[in-house]
């Protein structure tokens, strides 16, 4: 087998777990919707977004010691399990009670564990030499469920109640957990687990990372605007569709990284990052304006772009800087800055709707990702200027 072969054997396994797991969270688009039927203003599901992240967030820090220092397997099958079990439990909910609250926070757990096993197994089985195109393929087959959740989800909600849209979200995520069966631990990683390292706070504050947390966490704040509020602006503006918008926003996305995959590796990831940076930005602020379909999925376009680059570069990054040995808890990190980002960004930016108005909302997240993107060009160039002086 060659050094830089990328689709092995249990790369695909992952990646098909994957796209399964994705498929059943993204069916969740459409809770908001769902939460508004039960009385929930944008605030209170906000709220109930931001319960979910803070549960997602809680368990990182244990998570990725987890992984390693007792390497990937055993986690990825109780998530698989428990992430079908909550999906389930959604079943369960009728009013906006306590309960609601109680299902959110398993799904975060469950979601969040999976994810970020999933993530840490396919970056272990990523050659060195392709590692951003490895990344970025693996990172698309959790972009097409975004699609395929608010098309299907809008057909199963044409067609049946919110509780088909749940039964749906089960049955792909236990498809997640029997891909996820075989997969295999990198032999890579179970040495790196007698290694005895992952300890969070070190790796959260080393010097050349804590840049890539802030872009991190700066884009996952934006990022809610749209997952969580794009299903209510539809539902007010009525001038595009959830599928029709995550279809154009994952069609970009995928096709940036298929077909463009390579290019971070080739030219270098920072030529690539900033002109993603300044799509995404304008991407938002261009959502912020659309007052007709084609505007909404011309903005749906410049956002899938920006973040059909951006994800990747930042992840390919993180595992790059990190020790072999922190690769888990690195990547725990990574993947709970979104979370981060929902915990922060719902609820303020639910304010902002119903202050303001939803063009405000996305013209505000525009701004911040600008700014915040440049905040991140000038540390990080300090950053990674003091850590090769110190190395």
């Amino acid at each position: 087998m060659r050094a830089d072969r990328l689709l092995t054997r249990p790369f695909l396994l992952c990646s098909a777990a994957n796209f399964l797991q994705a498929l059943a969270f993204n069916f969740y688009l459409h809770v908001p919707g769902f939460l508004h039927e039960l009385g929930a203003g944008e605030v209170e599901i906000g709220a109930l977004s931001a319960t979910t992240a803070v549960a997602a967030i809680a368990v990182r820090p244990p998570l990725g010691r987890a992984m390693d220092r007792h390497g990937r397997r055993t986690l990825i099958w109780l998530a698989g399990a428990a992430n079908t079990a909550v999906c389930l439990l959604y079943l369960t909910v009728h009013s906006l009670g306590p309960w609601a609250y109680v299902v959110r926070v398993l799904h975060g757990l469950a979601e969040a564990t999976l994810f970020t096993v999933l993530f840490t197994i396919a970056a272990d089985w990523v050659p060195a030499s392709r590692r951003t195109e490895g990344l970025a393929l693996y990172g698309a087959t959790g972009m097409l469920p975004i699609s395929l959740g608010g098309v299907l989800g809008d057909a199963i909600l044409e067609r049946a109640s919110y509780a088909a849209l749940f039964e749906a979200s089960a049955v792909a995520a236990g498809a997640s957990l029997l891909c996820s069966l075989p997969l295999e631990e990198h032999p890579r990683a179970a040495i790196a687990a007698r290694d005895g390292r992952g300890e969070f706070l070190v790796v959260l504050a080393q010097r050349d990372l804590a840049p890539l947390w802030f872009l991190g966490a700066v884009f996952g704040v934006v990022l809610t605007g749209v997952f969580v509020f794009v299903k209510r602006f539809a539902m007010e503006t009525h001038v595009a569709s959830v599928g029709a918008f995550f279809s154009a926003y994952t069609g970009a996305a995928i096709a940036v990284r298929l077909f463009g995959g390579r290019l971070p590796d080739r030219i270098g990831v920072k030529r690539v990052l900033f002109p993603a940076l300044a799509t995404l930005s304008a991407g938002l602020a261009f959502l912020g304006l659309a007052a007709g379909a084609r505007e909404v999925l011309a903005a749906g376009v410049l956002c899938g772009v920006g973040h059909g680059f951006t994800y990747p570069i930042l992840s390919s990054l993180a595992v790059t800087r990190a020790r072999e040995a922190d690769r888990g808890t690195a990547i725990a990190i990574l993947t709970a800055l979104p979370d981060l980002g929902a915990l922060l960004g719902a609820p303020s930016l639910g304010w902002v709707i119903e202050e303001r108005g939803f063009a405000a909302m996305f013209a505000g997240a525009a701004g911040l990702f600008a700014v915040g993107s440049v905040a991140f060009a000038l540390w990080d160039r300090r950053a990674v200027g003091s850590a090769h002086a110190l190395g």
